[in-house]
Parts: C-alpha cells; sequence; structure tokens
C-alpha cells in the first residue's frame, strides 16, 4: 500500500492521522487488478486528497482523532484484518462526520487518469472541449415553472 509515502512537514495532518487517513482511503476504495486500477491509497491519488481537504480540515483532523480513539491508537497501527470493524464503528458513529471525507476521496479517485482510463473515458478535463449532453424533455420543469414565487424579492 506505499508505505514509503512522507507527508510533508507542513502537512495539515499529523504522521500518524496521514497514515490512518490513507488506510481509510484504500479500504473505502480497494485496487482492482481486474480492472487495473489503484486503491485510493495510491501515492498520486492521496496527494491530490490531502491537496483537495481545504475548508474541512477541522472536520477530517476531528474524524482521525475519532478513528484513531476507537482503533485504541492510531488506525494505521491496527492489524489490517481489525481495521475493518473499527471502520464499521465509525460508520455507526460518526456517518455525517464522515460524509465530506468520503466526497474527497470520490473526488480524487475519479478524476485520477489511471481511473478514467479504466472506465473509457477520455482523459482530458470537462472544459473548454465539453462534453456532449443529450437534451431531455424541457417540459418536465413546467410544474416548477408554474409555481409562485417562494423567496423575497432583492432591492
Amino acid at each position: 500500500m506505499g508505505e514509503q509515502y512522507r507527508p510533508a512537514v507542513d502537512s495539515i495532518l499529523s504522521s500518524d492521522q496521514c497514515r490512518s487517513l490513507r488506510c481509510l482511503a484504500a479500504m473505502l476504495i480497494p485496487a482492482s487488478h481486474e480492472y487495473c486500477v489503484p486503491s485510493a491509497g495510491d501515492d498520486l491519488i492521496f496527494a491530490d486528497i490531502l491537496r483537495s481537504i481545504g475548508r474541512d480540515v477541522d472536520r477530517v483532523r476531528h474524524l482521525m482523532e475519532k478513528l484513531d480513539t476507537l482503533s485504541c491508537g492510531p488506525f494505521a497501527d491496527r492489524d489490517p484484518a481489525d481495521r475493518g470493524a473499527v471502520l464499521v464503528r465509525l460508520q455507526v458513529t460518526a456517518e455525517k462526520e464522515l460524509m465530506p471525507l468520503a466526497r474527497i476521496i470520490l473526488q480524487c479517485y475519479y478524476r485520477d487518469d489511471r481511473v478514467m482510463r479504466s472506465l473509457d473515458m477520455e482523459v482530458r478535463p470537462p472544459f473548454p472541449q465539453g462534453f456532449e449532453v443529450e437534451q431531455g424533455d424541457w417540459s418536465l420543469l413546467d410544474p416548477v415553472r408554474a409555481r409562485a414565487p417562494f423567496y423575497r424579492p432583492a432591492p
């Protein structure tokens, strides 16, 4: 799982929290040999996860503290066979707190070139070329347009 990763000195998380987050990410999205894709704990993907935490840093830090508390020490130091039970307890006790982190992990994973290729997607940003979007039935919006405004008009 790439234990050679060392977080930057000025990292937003402690070294133990980074190791635990990396294990958590790899458990949420494991590698697949069948589809030739890495886990979310891969070096490149994990570096993107750390860069993408941004405004959720306090939530992620708190969640990592909770994870390490449930693990009775750093989650990364737990036996890999025992980590699953700890993760289930975290999901039960901190489901809402886990959602922002899960969103970050998913976003970073699915923007990785290797993952995009495995999904037969062209490896490029969506703009400026854009993607072809099939036109839908615009009449489905008629009931919404017919509703009375429920907002206060701006001055």
